[in-house]
């Protein structure tokens, strides 16, 4: 299950294992594209249920299930774990790394987006701007605008014709849109908030390869406020086996390879 810059990596270490057919699932046309030129065999695009994931599984026959996902991607591995369980395989999970411990000052952490909208409001109320930087992609926008005026947000979102389309749709005037595809370095973010004079930022834990410390960097140095809405805590993951590191993964699957051999 791939469509993230982590998965992309893990597959092109998978197409080193001899004798190993890669089939990968994303939600999206790019990160089918990505999956392909990293090397992946074969590349399902939409979101699939438990039902249609095992049919998957049984046609292909699928010995290993590969949980790639973004971290806020709780229902999709959900449905992993569930799909895998049914159809009796084998289910790994790579998550990336949580960000260190960070001692930032005007950090706050949050459980969801309508409490990041609620805590951005209460930190600007005082402000001149009342500008908030919403840097979370465009699925969170419904619930942070529960809150915060269109006018009042800045957006970074893919440069996709879905994602400028919906920010359209909400509200967010076309001066707000930032349209960018990539993780950015703490100098560029640092540019981009100062650029727009911004009071707030809305994040969420995405990783250090999501970008989430450039992004808590440059706001210290500006001594902008973060609002960081934490990872989901998925419970079903707590039975499984889930990996941090991509070589031990790699290591993982190799000796799951020697014991089905």
């Amino acid at each position: 299950m791939s469509g993230t810059s982590d998965a992309v990596k893990i597959i092109d270490y998978l197409g080193s294992i001899g004798d190993t057919r890669i089939i990968a699932t994303t939600t999206t046309s790019y990160g089918a594209e990505l999956a392909s030129d990293a090397g992946a065999d074969e590349v399902l695009v939409g979101g699939l249920g438990v039902d249609a994931m095992v049919d998957v599984i049984h046609q292909k026959q699928v010995d290993l299930l590969l949980d790639a996902t973004h971290p806020f991607a709780s229902q999709a591995t959900k449905t992993a774990i569930e799909a895998a369980k049914t159809a009796e395989i084998c289910y790994m999970r790579f998550e990336r790394p949580a960000i260190p411990e960070q001692t930032i000052k005007k950090l706050h952490l949050v459980d969801d987006f309508e409490e990041a909208s609620q805590k951005a409001i209460e930190l600007i109320r005082e402000t001149k701007n009342r500008r908030v930087m919403h840097l979370a992609g465009v699925s969170t926008l419904p619930q942070v605008l529960e809150n915060i005026s269109p006018q009042n947000l800045i957006v970074r979102v893919l440069p996709a014709v879905y994602s400028i389309k919906k920010c359209l749709e909400l509200g967010i005037p076309s001066e707000n849109i930032v349209a960018m595809q990539g993780t950015f370095s703490s100098d560029f973010n640092r540019v981009l908030m100062a650029e727009f004079n911004v009071d707030v930022i809305i994040t969420k834990e995405s990783g250090e390869s999501g970008g989430t410390l450039s992004k808590l960097d440059a706001a210290a140095q500006l001594e902008i406020p973060v609002v960081m809405v934490k990872r989901p805590v998925i419970s079903k993951l707590e039975e499984s086996t889930v990996y941090s590191d991509i070589d031990d993964l790699i290591v993982a699957v190799k000796s799951l390879k020697t014991d089905q051999a």
